[in-house]
């Protein structure tokens, strides 16, 4: 099985260049399953049921999100009734929407995609990643009622991912940090059979602050006193995310590498994909 997960969309020009850009990643390389982090994708700041759904469109199967799901107050009404849309499972019981589904793929796979936060320089802070984890795979196990299992870990803190990723090894498909916005080089398959990598890194402009206007987080390090808003940047965006083929036999990872495809950075197909 073939699956793409792309990071944090990042305002217009990070959320426009997936939509245009992912039916023909899906059509090229024969994708299996996509999963999009969208909790930036409006303005920067959460994501409007427009955006989710277009999102879909394009060819995503699911929308995970992560601390910004609730900047647009609207998340909080269709979150409720949208079952690919994901908030981190971790809030407190009696949140709107969901932290986990099972999915069919392409390929007639069952998948078990969960978003979860950490909780090391995060707000707010929410109930244990590590218990959470435990009770969503457990809950649907990987070879008896899944696939394939697919967890967002969303988190600052790279001592937190890792350790999570070790914790879940074996048990899980991919482990995918997102959040930072950064993306890692620190890819591979744990011991287990878990694909890992810190942060998939953002779709958005990279001729920025994490896909902000740098001027304005500029001006604050170097004045201390906010001149205006955070926007997003407008600049052509680079795709990141992180591409994982899963043996249909054990739904562990055999391959995993980084996807990149823009104008800043040096782009990044997986070898395994080329030739289609």
């Amino acid at each position: 099985m073939r699956l793409l997960f792309l990071g944090d969309m990042v305002g217009k020009s990070g959320r426009t260049a997936v939509w245009e850009q992912l039916p023909g990643l899906i059509s090229d390389f024969r994708l299996d399953f996509v999963v999009v982090n969208g909790e930036n994708a409006a303005g920067g700041f959460g994501i409007t049921e427009e955006i989710f759904q277009t999102t879909l469109s394009a060819g995503a199967d699911v929308v995970t999100t992560g601390n910004h799901v609730w900047d647009q107050r609207e998340a909080l009404t269709f979150a409720a009734r949208e079952d690919r849309f994901l908030r981190p499972a971790n809030y407190p019981r009696g949140t709107p929407g969901r932290g986990s589904g099972v999915y069919v793929a392409r390929n007639g796979a069952r998948v078990l995609v969960a978003n979860i936060m950490g909780r090391i320089f995060m707000h707010p802070e929410l109930d244990d990643p590590f218990i959470a984890g435990e009770r969503e795979l457990a809950a649907c196990p990987l070879g008896d009622q899944v696939d394939a299992a697919v967890i967002d870990f969303h988190a600052e803190a790279t001592s937190e991912k890792m350790c999570f990723g070790h914790f879940v090894d074996g048990r899980a498909s991919l482990v995918v940090g997102t959040h930072t916005h950064q993306p890692t080089a620190d890819h591979q398959i744990l011991n287990g059979g878990t694909a890992y990598i810190s942060d998939a890194g953002m779709c958005g402009d990279y001729d920025s602050s994490l896909g902000m206007d740098k001027e304005e987080p500029l001006n604050r390090f170097l004045s201390k006193v906010p001149k205006g808003r955070f926007e997003a940047a407008t600049g052509p965006a680079t795709l990141c995310g992180v591409a994982v083929e899963i043996s249909d036999r054990t739904g562990l990872a055999e391959k995993v590498a980084p996807f990149r495809r823009g104008p800043r950075l040096e782009e990044a197909v997986p070898s395994f994909w080329s030739g289609h």
